[in-house]
């Protein structure tokens, strides 16, 4: 086996080991503290010490031990790869509606993301995330399918008519659906002041996936391209992910054009209360 593997399966096979370097990546501390901090025994952490100074990862200064600089730099390196496959594992089970076509996108803008989608036993899970981030923002910037399921662009248009800003780039077939699903209720929403839409022919990620930026936090929603089916909420506060999205954003605002009601087959007012209407072929 490869060192470098032998070096990284030495520590990740011990919790205690592992524990001491995050202790000693903060300050130095004598073995009581050491013994405090990770719940080991002292004879382990005898064991833990001697093995780190043999490898000369730590050194002795007195009663206290302390990184040594190639402490510091395998220290740094194996939590980076344990953020790593953190990361990994929290987003395996949703890749597939990740981003292929949003310019720089990188996962590690989602490193401490949260995600949500449907469990064997309880599939509303993402449509509950979706709610509770419109009912925790006073705006909303978005492209794509972020918001589609009956149950979230309920919620939706009445974040919208209670004075959410919202601004909205869609594709003209995904605005179709949106607007059938309920023409007066939709039709109330996007004639409010507060809200604008816009029309994109060629969204990227269109058939997969949209992006919406909020308050506090910046979001993608995947879905079935043939069901509609909200299948993952991954969502992060991290400013990294906000300065992507935010690009992504004004790169599809730019494109876009806006939204006429005649390019639905509709007829309307520009009163909150009078609500367009689809006209009928």
């Amino acid at each position: 086996m490869d060192s470098a593997i032998q070096a990284i399966e030495f520590l990740a096979r011990s919790e205690h080991r592992v524990m001491t370097l995050e202790a000693l990546s903060e300050k130095r501390h004598d073995r009581r503290d050491l013994c405090a901090t990770t719940g080991a025994s002292d004879p382990t952490i005898g064991r833990v010490v001697r093995d780190f100074e043999n490898r000369s990862w730590i050194m002795r200064d007195g009663p206290h031990y302390e990184l040594t600089p190639l402490g510091e730099f395998v220290t740094d390196r194996f939590f980076e790869l344990r953020e790593g496959m953190e990361t990994g594992e929290t987003l395996r089970e949703v890749w597939q509606w990740l981003p292929q076509e949003m310019d720089e996108f990188t996962v590690e803008y989602f490193e401490d993301a949260v995600v949500a989608y449907p469990g064997p036993n309880y599939p509303y899970t993402p449509v509950e995330r979706v709610t509770h981030l419109l009912e925790s923002t006073e705006s909303i910037r978005g492209l794509g399918t972020t918001v589609y399921k009956s149950g979230n662009l309920e919620v939706f248009c009445r974040r919208v008519i209670e004075g959410m800003e919202m601004e909205y780039i869609y594709s003209l077939p995904i605005l179709k659906a949106i607007v059938d699903w309920n023409p007066d209720l939709i039709a109330q929403a996007f004639e409010c002041d507060n809200c604008t839409v816009f029309l994109h022919d060629a969204l990227p990620d269109d058939n997969r996936c949209g992006l919406n930026i909020m308050d506090d936090c910046i979001g993608i929603c995947g879905h079935d391209p043939e069901t509609a089916q909200l299948e993952a909420v991954i969502d992060t506060a991290t400013p990294e992910a906000r300065e992507w999205a935010e690009t992504v954003y004004e790169e599809c605002r730019k494109e876009a054009r806006p939204f006429e009601a005649q390019e639905l087959g509709v007829a309307g007012s520009n009163s909150c209360e009078s609500p367009l209407r689809v006209e009928s072929q």
